[in-house]
């Protein structure tokens, strides 16, 4: 399949004149439905109609009288979020979304087909504010925190894509299908919007709502040693992920600056509290970078701080920013850094890199499309 050109959307102004509805909770919409007059199983059709039909409109809710659906189209729209660009890479397995919210801010969502799995990559915040010296969202800084409902509004969006064997653009995918995984490995840090960012996860895990099984999210954070140890206090088993990068405090601190506030040590053993407390493998991340962390030397002192620790390595080729100092390491250099995990007893596997050509890697197409609005 030819990659697809950039498309963008005209997004309109219509978000900034109603409250979406992805923004409410079970209780508000209800409220809602009784502030109307109407009956409370009203409240539970149109949570179906968004949760489990993913209607994009009042209109498509064929159950409810038509009064009441001009009702609530005069007050609410359904969806935050609005596409603004969209692309598609040359072999058809990789989409991504740049989405406009309401008050102008951009954030990206990325869809992976792999052979079994449609994976989601959502973002949590409109920028980020940790400040990773080798990440594209970090160049822009922290915007604002994401709601609940922008954040659900990003699987719903590609959920009914996905259910739709007539929507474009056409990918190397037969459809109907649904969303298999979600992973928080987008634009912000999503421990640093963590009160959202949750209420967001239990809509998408809760049955009556977007029912996906909580083990197929993973929640990916640099370190936030708090939040870590909040989390494990859920009871809800959504998988857990470190981007560490480095195995010492030295080149750490180089690459994620929250490290001089919660070194290496400390959230180590963040990380073990947490596997006592929730019996569960915890994933740490590591992007390799030419000449920086991919040394053999590394992959030894790494090996040794993490053998004590029920985890998996998760070796991620870096996609470069255009004109950064920060490169992908090899093939060959990577083989042997996993080599080396392996050979002390470390769990570790190469993630399969997608979309490089199409700027997947997070903050990438937003940072294109907001440097073109500045010539």
């Amino acid at each position: 399949m030819e990659r697809m050109a950039e498309i963008t959307f005209d997004v309109g102004t219509e978000q900034k004149e109603k409250t979406a509805l992805l923004d409410l909770s079970w209780e508000e919409v209800t409220q809602i439905v009784a502030g109307l007059g109407e009956p409370t199983y009203r409240a539970r059709q149109i949570w179906e109609w968004v949760y489990k039909h993913f209607a994009a409109s009042f209109d498509e809710m064929a159950n409810l009288p038509r009064v009441l659906r001009e009702k609530l189209d005069e007050r609410w729209v359904i969806s935050p979020l609005a596409s603004a660009t969209r692309i598609l890479s040359q072999d058809g397995d990789t989409q991504k979304v740049l989405f406009r919210l309401a008050d102008g801010q951009t954030v990206e969502t990325v869809l992976m087909l792999y052979d079994k799995r449609r994976t989601l990559c959502i973002s949590s915040q409109a920028g980020c504010a940790m400040g990773c010296t080798f990440c594209a969202t970090a160049q822009g800084g922290l915007a604002r925190n994401l709601t609940a409902g922008e954040i659900v509004a990003q699987v719903l969006y590609f959920a009914r894509y996905l259910a739709n064997s007539e929507a474009g653009p056409q990918m190397n995918v037969e459809r109907p299908t649904s969303v298999t995984n979600v992973v928080l490995m987008g634009m912000g840090e999503p421990m640093h919007n963590y009160r959202n960012v949750w209420s967001a996860l239990r809509r998408l895990t809760d049955a009556d709502a977007f029912g996906l099984g909580a083990r197929h999210i993973t929640l990916s954070t640099v370190g936030l040693i708090p939040m870590i140890d909040r989390m494990a206090d859920e009871g809800v088993q959504i998988a857990l992920a470190v981007s560490l990068h480095a195995p010492n405090d030295a080149l750490r601190s180089s690459l994620v600056p929250i490290n001089s506030r919660y070194p290496v040590a400390d959230l180590l053993a963040a990380v073990q509290r947490y596997i006592d407390k929730t019996h569960r493998r915890v994933t740490f991340e590591y992007a390799l970078m030419q000449g920086i962390n991919d040394s053999p030397a590394l992959a030894a002192e790494l090996a040794d701080k993490l053998s004590p620790l029920l985890c998996h390595v998760n070796v991620i080729p870096l996609n470069p920013i255009p004109d950064s100092p920060f490169q992908p390491t090899s093939d060959v250099d990577t083989a042997r850094f996993v080599e080396i995990l392996r050979s002390r007893g470390v769990a570790a596997t190469v993630r399969l890199r997608r979309g490089i050509e199409i700027n997947a890697g997070c903050g990438q197409l937003r940072r294109a499309v907001q440097r073109r609005g500045a010539e």
